[in-house]
């Protein structure tokens, strides 16, 4: 084995390097004196530098050789040059003074005739790093930007650059930035993209380098001249360009076309970026360029590189955004592959969800199942999620999966299903029976709070529909005082409050024995204080604390999976190409992280003041003329409306299937009328002002509606026409004691509004309000006056008839409509 050792003379210092072959172990000390064995040396001068270095990498403070680094540098080797050039610039800045002594060596190589050592002394002067070298760098960077050779120009132009970050506050001489611009223009592509690069840092106080036509046109023009990295940063360049007329755009979408769908994801990427910058105001041509990019990213989600598959996923959530649509076709892209990363697998599950619709969802959702039983238990958890989310659209089909699932009884999957079918009977409350019924025997799998608290919310909620709910919370009291979990302790006093409310006679003792626990020996304020709150609640009778705790509140975290509108590119087009899709849009178990539903924290700023606005004490009407034509909220008030307080409820509960037959019967009703006029029912259509009800996201039309015991059952999914939603209630005024049941229908077609139509079938006949050709006519020149405002037509069926409660019912759902639209505008 060949080993390096320094001689010392009679001062200690170091004046030779000396070799020797042997087998014996010897010590270099960090200042680094020598320790030999023997005194068998063979002089060796000019290996110095590889044994300097290899000593470096190991960690060996070599510091105390930088005076005879720096004679060494006058060496003609290359290879020696470029490792002593590495030692000098390490250790620079601990010897300022003795750097003096290395600028006549690098001057003097800036001048050799062999381009690689002017490059490689030009690089190294640069790094040294020193402000006091400066004065000396500046020359032989001005003649390196007119040197013959590519490679010199390359490193003068990102020298200033280095130049000007180590001095920040002094200016650059106006000619070296005028050569800079000069330079542009260079037939090596390399030093054209890092005058871009010095140019930006240089002039990064005036806003980076100036690009106007001629300079755009001739990066675009020499684009494919670059490498992939110089093509991503001509491309993030010319995004501050704006043209100047639209044949100009054109003419520059044409240069691009080719990298949109370039194979080199990085190169697409930047390409669509430019694209969106550039087409702002051409919404058009943006969803164009969005559909040319599939191909692109599809073959990214393929990449060997996970870094670059967990890239394209994001960026593909990104465009679902805006065309939900996008990757129908290709859903099975996105099925996960068995050795691929927890990561990559529960990004794929997210977008499995935004591509689900009637003809996938079967496969959708076989594969989903496989998934739920992953080793991985924050992948199977994902997976349980994915499938809630869609079942807050195809109830029927997830919630038997998730019912198999819990006979598994796997502590993490359990818990995740019910997490998942808490938040689903939240959102779909006509899930509450079945989920109900799986209840049942869950709670001995369950192990981790965040399970515990979503069966006990459960139970708080439906417990008058589990038999053995009184029992479960038995269970949990009689171990309260062993129970670590501040949000299971917190859960269990709401959970036994509520029912109590609904089955006192089974739950006073063990809600007295929770409540004398949690008053008197528990040391956390804040179970305690909630304890006390409950306790003085009760004091005030049983109707204040129903008030209390059974008041249904919506919940804006959770979304509807049909319906979903497109957002505008513009609202993500300056995060794409960013970090910001990789920080976004983090797995969506969101139930994993909170207690109930009540206990969620989100921004209540889309629909802050909603429940101020909503207020059924001072309720508008909008309302049809003998016209037809549709008139604004603030021009009649329905007295008959609020002359007696009208209540809303969700329950009883009404599936999909049943809201189906019911609006079928009743439409068939409606045909019979004629012949059959003892029907005892109301059908009611009018028509409602509102422009941006269409764009409105179904998370806001979801809460809006629950707020007021208003249950949405279906959207129509997103850029389709016509829109519809549709909806339930039961209606009930305070004089009378019997309820009704209202069915309705939203409907926007996209046309100019229709005249408004009611007809009653009861028993003293029919009432039809007609218009005639001539007064359709002039409807639709009035609201073409009107600017052709948007109306959504609202088609209403009740049953038993109640006059009072449909105007009142109208009045309220009117409001929110109006509500919405003005928040969205």
């Amino acid at each position: 084995m060949i080993w390096g050792f320094f001689s010392l003379d009679g001062t200690g210092q170091i004046n030779q390097v000396m070799y020797r072959t042997t087998h014996e172990n010897s010590l270099l000390s960090s200042a680094g004196k020598l320790f030999p064995a023997s005194n068998d040396w063979i002089f060796q001068q000019d290996n110095a530098p590889y044994h300097t270095a290899r000593a470096m990498s190991q960690g060996v403070d070599m510091s105390g050789l930088f005076s005879e680094m720096v004679k060494a540098c006058a060496t003609v080797d290359v290879v020696q040059k470029k490792l002593v050039y590495v030692f000098l610039c390490s250790y620079a800045a601990l010897n300022p003074e003795l750097s003096l002594l290395v600028i006549n060596t690098l001057r003097k190589d800036c001048q050799d005739p062999n381009p690689m050592v002017r490059s490689l002394a030009l690089r190294n002067m640069t790094n040294l790093r020193l402000p006091s070298l400066v004065e000396y760098v500046e020359q032989p960077l001005t003649a390196g930007l007119r040197d013959r050779a590519a490679c010199v120009r390359r490193v003068a132009v990102l020298g200033w650059a280095k130049l000007h970050n180590l001095q920040p506050s002094s200016e650059i001489d106006a000619a070296v930035v005028n050569e800079l611009y000069s330079l542009l223009r260079d037939p090596d592509p390399v030093v054209m993209v890092n005058c871009l690069r010095a140019l930006e840092e240089i002039l990064k106080d005036e806003g980076g380098v100036a690009i106007n036509k001629p300079i755009t046109h001739h990066l675009l023009n020499r684009l494919k001249e670059c490498d992939i990295w110089g093509q991503c940063e001509v491309l993030r360049v010319l995004q501050r360009y704006r043209p100047q007329s639209e044949d100009e755009l054109f003419d520059i979408l044409s240069l691009l076309d080719a990298s949109l769908v370039s194979p080199h994801p990085p190169v697409m990427a930047a390409t669509l970026s430019l694209f969106l910058s550039l087409c702002s105001g051409q919404p058009a041509v943006n969803l164009a360029a969005l559909e040319r990019v599939r191909g692109p990213l599809l073959a990214a989600c393929g990449s060997g590189s996970r870094e670059m598959r967990f890239t394209a996923l994001c960026h593909i959530q990104l465009l679902l955004r805006s065309i939900p649509g996008l990757m129908g076709a290709h859903y099975k892209r996105f099925f996960c592959g068995y050795a691929e990363p927890a990561y990559i697998k529960q990004r794929k599950m997210q977008v499995l969800v935004e591509l689900v619709n009637d003809e996938n969802v079967a496969m959708l959702l076989d594969e989903l199942k496989g998934y739920c039983t992953d080793v991985n238990t924050d992948t199977a958890q994902a997976a349980i999620s994915a499938i809630g989310r869609i079942g807050r659209s195809y109830s029927d089909r997830c919630l038997e999966i998730l019912t198999g699932l819990l006979g598994l009884k796997q502590d993490h999957i359990t818990s995740a299903v019910v997490q998942t079918m808490r938040d689903l009977v939240w959102v779909c409350p006509q899930c509450s029976d079945t989920v109900c019924f799986a209840l049942e025997g869950c709670e001995e799998t369950l192990q981790d709070s965040q399970g515990r608290q979503a069966l006990l919310w459960l139970l708080g909620v439906y417990g008058e529909r589990v038999s053995s709910a009184p029992y479960t919370l038995e269970v949990f009291i009689d171990g309260v005082r062993s129970e670590a979990s501040l949000g299971v302790k917190m859960e269990l006093l709401t959970a036994t409050m509520r029912l109590f409310l609904c089955r006192p006679a089974e739950t006073q003792d063990m809600l007295g024995r929770l409540l004398h626990y949690c008053i008197e020996e528990e040391t956390d304020m804040c179970v305690r204080d909630q304890a006390l709150l409950y306790y003085r609640l009760l004091h005030c009778g049983i109707e204040e604390t129903r008030k209390v705790l059974q008041g249904r509140r919506s919940d804006p975290s959770l979304g509807v999976l049909i319906g979903r509108p497109a957002e505008p590119v513009s609202q993500w087009a300056r995060s794409f190409n960013t970090l910001e899709p990789l920080r976004q849009g983090s797995i969506e178990t969101e139930s994993a992280s909170r207690g109930s539903p009540e206990h969620t924290t989100f921004d209540p700023k889309p629909n802050a003041d909603l429940s101020d606005t909503l207020d059924c004490s001072h309720i508008e009407k909008v309302h049809s003329d003998s016209d037809g034509r549709c008139l604004d909220s603030s021009a009649d008030i329905l007295a008959s409306s609020v002359a007696a307080p009208l209540s809303l409820s969700l329950f009883p509960a009404l599936s999909p299937e049943e809201f189906e037959r019911l609006w079928l019967q009743q439409r068939a009703l409606h045909a019979e009328q004629e012949e059959a006029e003892e029907e005892d029912f109301v059908w009611m259509e009018e028509c409602v002002r509102c422009p941006t009800i269409p764009c409105c996201s179904p998370q806001s039309l979801q809460a809006a509606m629950q707020l007021v015991n208003i249950q949405t059952l279906a959207f129509t999914p997103p850029q389709t026409l016509p829109w519809r939603v549709y909806l339930y209630t039961h209606t009930c005024l305070d004089d009378s004691p019997h309820s009704t049941l209202i069915l309705g229908e939203l409907l926007y077609t996209g046309e100019e509004p229709q005249k408004a139509e009611v007809n009653k079938g009861s028993a003293d006949g029919e009432v039809g309000v007609e218009g005639t050709e001539d007064e359709q006519a002039r409807q639709g020149t009035e609201a073409t006056a009107d600017g052709g405002q948007e109306t959504v037509k609202v088609t209403l069926r009740q049953q038993p008839r109640d006059d009072k409660a449909l105007k009142g019912f109208m009045s309220i759902l009117t409001t929110v409509l109006h509500t919405l639209s003005s928040e969205k505008a």
